[in-house]
C-alpha cells in the first residue's frame, strides 16, 4: 500500500471514529457483498470497531457465497469484491488512469405478493409520465430522500416505459464509490417499498411483452485531473476510441459479469433497448456503446455509455472488468471498428456476417464459455472468484435447464 493510500486510510478512520462519538453511536452495522453482489452484515459495538479496522472481522466463510470452502470455514472480512473493484482501480491508477462512472438503475415495483404469482404492476403509466396511473412516484420521492440523507447524490427520477417500471440516475463519481452507492441504492429502493407494502426488484426482465430493466453505464476516464476521453473537436478522443474498442473487443468474455442471471438474456435477446450486438454508434441505442456528443467547452462531459450492463450484477465485479477491457484496448492500441448506424435490431444474418458484426452471448451457458476462456475477465477477478463464480454459475444453468417452465406447458402439453 502506497504512503498516499495510507494516509487516506487513516483520515477516513479518524472520521468514523470521531462520527461514532460525536452522534452517540451505539450500534454499527458493517456492509458487504457476496460474490454474487448480495448484501451481508454484521453488527458490533463501537468499542469493537478499531480492533475491525485493523485486524478484520472473524467469520465463517464457508457459510458465505464465494468466500470458501468448507475446510477454510474461518476467515477475516477484510477481502471481499469491493477489493477486487479496488485491485483494479490501484491498477488503473498505476498506469495513470481513474474512472468515474454514472449509472442509469431501472426497477420495478410489484404489488406484494406470495412467491409463484405472476407479478401484478402498480399502474400502467410510460415514459416520464407524471399522472394519478403513476402511484409510485411518492415511493421513489422518500427514497431520494434516503439517498439525499446517506450523501448519494442523485441526477434524475422518473417513470421508465414499462408498466410500473421506474429509474434513478446517479450523479458521476469515481467507480469505488459509484458502486457502494449503487449497493446502497438497491437497499434503500428496497426497504422503502417493504414499508409501505409494495415488492421492489431489479430482476432483468420479470414480465414478458414489456422492455426489461438495465442499469446502463456512463463512463470517463480522467488523467491528472483532465477528462482523457474529451478531443477539442467534440468527437471521441483517441483514447476514448481505444478504450471503447477495448469494450467491444472483450465483450463477450465480460457479459456473464455484467449479465450474470438466466433471466438476463430473456432482455438481452427481446431487443427493445437492451443492445444484442457488439456495436458502438452516436445516436444509435442499439448498439451496445454509445458515444454522446459532448460539448466543446465542457471537457468533463466527454463519456461512453455501455448498454448491456443489467441492475442485478454485482458492480464491484461488473465496473472491474468493465474497466479492464477498456484500458486494453488503450493498453494494445486496439482499433476502433466501424461506427453501426443502422437499427441492428432489423438487421438479417446475412446482414450481421456481412458487416461481421457479433452477437452478445444468447444465453448464461454462452457466456461463461466465453468468459471461461478470458485471460482478461481471471486476471480482473483473481482466481478464486474467477473459479467459484463459473461453478456458482454453471450450477444455477444447469437447474434452470432441469425446469419445466410455462411456457412448455402452454406450448406442449395439449398438442403433443
Amino acid at each position: 500500500m502506497d504512503k498516499i493510500q495510507e494516509n487516506r486510510n487513516h483520515a477516513q478512520f479518524d472520521y468514523v471514529f470521531r462520527t461514532v462519538e460525536e452522534r452517540g453511536v451505539r450500534l454499527i452495522r458493517l456492509w458487504f457483498t457476496d460474490v454474487l453482489g448480495r448484501h451481508k452484515s454484521v453488527a458490533i459495538s463501537p468499542a469493537e470497531l478499531e480492533t475491525v479496522f485493523e485486524e478484520g472481522l472473524q467469520f465463517d466463510g464457508s457459510a458465505i457465497d464465494g468466500f470458501s470452502r468448507i475446510q477454510e470455514s474461518d476467515v477475516l472480512a477484510r477481502r471481499d469484491p469491493r477489493q477486487v473493484l479496488r485491485r483494479n482501480i490501484d491498477s488503473a491508477r498505476e498506469k495513470g488512469y481513474e474512472m468515474f462512472c454514472a449509472p442509469e438503475i431501472e426497477f420495478f415495483y410489484f404489488a406484494n405478493q406470495e412467491n409463484g404469482i405472476q407479478p401484478i404492476p402498480l399502474d400502467q403509466a410510460s415514459y416520464f409520465d407524471l399522472t394519478t396511473m403513476d402511484v409510485a412516484s411518492d415511493l421513489r420521492r422518500h427514497t431520494l430522500h434516503m439517498l439525499e440523507a446517506l450523501s448519494i447524490p442523485v441526477e434524475y427520477s422518473f417513470h421508465e416505459d414499462s408498466p410500473s417500471q421506474h429509474e434513478i440516475d446517479l450523479q458521476y463519481t469515481d467507480a469505488l464509490n459509484m458502486a457502494d452507492s449503487v449497493m446502497t441504492l438497491r437497499l434503500a429502493v428496497k426497504k422503502i417499498a417493504l414499508d409501505r407494502g409494495v415488492y421492489a426488484t431489479f430482476m432483468p426482465k420479470p414480465l414478458n411483452g414489456v422492455q426489461g430493466s438495465g442499469m446502463h453505464t456512463q463512463i470517463s476516464l480522467f488523467s491528472e485531473g483532465k477528462n482523457v476521453f474529451h478531443d477539442p473537436s467534440g468527437n471521441l478522443s483517441s483514447i476514448g476510441q481505444s478504450f471503447v474498442a477495448g469494450l467491444l473487443y472483450h465483450a463477450r468474455e465480460i457479459t456473464a459479469i455484467t449479465n450474470q442471471l438466466v433471466n438476463s438474456y430473456k432482455r438481452i435477446n427481446e431487443g427493445y433497448e437492451a443492445p444484442r450486438y457488439v456495436s458502438w454508434a452516436r445516436n444509435n441505442r442499439s448498439s451496445l456503446v454509445r458515444i454522446p456528443v459532448h460539448k466543446q467547452d465542457k471537457p468533463d462531459s466527454a463519456r461512453i455509455e455501455y448498454r448491456a450492463v443489467d441492475p442485478a450484477c454485482n458492480p464491484y465485479l461488473a465496473f472491474s472488468v468493465m474497466l479492464s477491457a477498456g484500458l486494453k484496448g488503450i493498453e494494445e492500441n486496439y482499433e476502433l471498428p466501424p461506427e453501426a448506424t443502422t437499427n441492428l435490431y432489423e438487421m438479417s444474418r446475412a446482414e450481421q456476417k456481412e458487416l461481421g458484426v457479433a452477437s452478445l452471448p444468447a444465453n448464461l451457458s454462452e457466456a461463461l464459455d466465453e468468459m471461461e476462456a478470458s485471460e482478461l475477465v481471471r486476471e480482473a477477478l483473481g482466481d478464486h472468484i474467477f473459479e467459484w463464480f463459473l461453478r456458482n454459475k454453471r450450477t444455477e444453468w444447469n437447474e434452470y435447464q432441469r425446469q419445466v417452465t410455462p411456457f412448455e406447458i402452454d406450448q406442449y402439453l395439449p398438442n403433443w
